[in-house]
């Protein structure tokens, strides 16, 4: 089967923003997000955009450091070389011919879109200049349902973060003494080791009161005996993000810690057996979030229930009281109630899935019995 073809390659997946563009009335379409890029075309440097035309004719702009990346990566679309690389495409649009140019809005800035008009009207020569209109996140539609490869790679990745933790624990290395940055970082260190092209985003760590703060950064704070233990934390694998918290407890647990954690675990249930196709995402976030607060504690649930993951960390859907939308088929998110008490402690329980026709992938594996160390 040819490029074109295959289900999920840069091909295909231009081919169906193509067939956007066209139901819009585009001409063309200039891609500037860098991670819709590399989604579009496979490419990973840090400088390149792609105009996508509804005539099959398209072109990928870089500069000169990347032209023998970009015949590796980007063996299928025409390659212009220009240093700058956004008005070398604009001008392109201009000399074939679009009329109507789609642009990402969300990703130029005030600048930048007078920029693209003046290179536009410049080309133009007092011709007809073409009439700019926002596709707006049309990519990150696409994207927000991932195809056969990109689940693999999030299953790789799960699967690092979930062997990393595991070693942490059995090796003995979360124990009271230690600090919240030594175990972060030996946690990091653990998931490149197993394969990892980085840490999916700075590696929360939080002990104690600080696991009330839900997005505590690690700091110099010593674990002791009796504290719980927060950690948030995914790997990279083929640019692909997972995202995994567990939290444990160092030493005997408490009785309110127990109960603060079953409750936690309940809710998180909940939502993990809400997630179904064609389910509206407020939905979802009230099935999880009605748990704790009917337990008294929905004042302590501070956040969204979930979020899209893939290419970058948080991306759609959202899944919160504010968000829109129903799941589709494809679509990976995650599924992360938590209760945060000030000044005594917290608990958030985070798995990565996959929305099914049937019941949901589960791609995080480590347990969620309550652990104690």
């Amino acid at each position: 089967m040819s490029a074109a073809g295959r289900v999920g390659s840069p091909a295909a997946r231009r081919d169906a923003l193509r067939a956007v563009a066209a139901e819009r009335g585009l001409d063309a379409v200039l891609v500037t997000n860098l991670l819709n890029v590399r989604y579009l075309t496979g490419f990973t440097g840090s400088n390149g955009a792609l105009l996508l035309r509804t005539d099959g004719a398209d072109l990928f702009g870089t500069d000169g450091r990347y032209t023998t990346q970009a015949a590796a990566q980007v063996p299928d679309v025409e390659v212009l070389v220009d240093r700058g690389t956004v008005p070398a495409l604009a001008r392109a649009a201009v000399r074939t011919g679009a009329g109507r140019l789609g642009f990402e809005s969300h990703d130029l800035t005030v600048d930048g879109l007078e920029q693209l008009r003046s290179v536009l009207a410049d080309a133009a020569a007092g011709g007809t200049v073409p009439e700019l209109a926002s596709v707006r996140r049309a990519v990150e539609a696409q994207r927000a349902i991932k195809d056969a490869g990109e689940i693999e790679a999030l299953r790789r990745a799960c699967a690092i973060a979930d062997e990393a933790l595991g070693e942490l624990a059995t090796e003995g290395a979360l124990r009271p003494g230690r600090t919240e940055h030594e175990v972060g970082r030996e946690l990091d260190a653990r998931m490149l080791a197993l394969g990892a092209e980085a840490p999916s985003f700075e590696t929360i760590v939080a002990t104690g009161a600080n696991s009330a703060i839900p997005h505590h950064r690690p700091d110099g704070t010593v674990l002791q005996a009796g504290d719980f233990l927060k950690l948030d934390f995914g790997a990279t694998v083929d640019g692909y993000h997972s995202d995994m918290t567990r939290t444990l407890v160092l030493g005997p647990a408490a009785d309110w810690q127990r109960e603060i954690y079953a409750l936690v675990a309940e809710s998180q249930a909940a939502g993990r057996a809400a997630l179904a196709v064609g389910a509206d995402v407020v939905a979802v976030d009230a099935a999880s979030r009605d748990v704790i607060a009917a337990a008294g504690h929905g004042d302590h649930f501070t956040h969204g229930l979930g979020h899209g993951v893939g290419l970058e960390i948080h991306e759609a859907p959202g899944i919160g009281p504010l968000g829109a939308g129903t799941l589709a088929a494809g679509m990976a998110v995650t599924v992360e109630p938590g209760v945060y008490l000030p000044g005594r402690g917290g608990v958030r329980i985070e798995d990565t899935l996959v929305v099914t026709a049937d019941a949901p992938e589960l791609l995080t594996l480590t347990s969620k019995e309550l652990l104690v160390l």
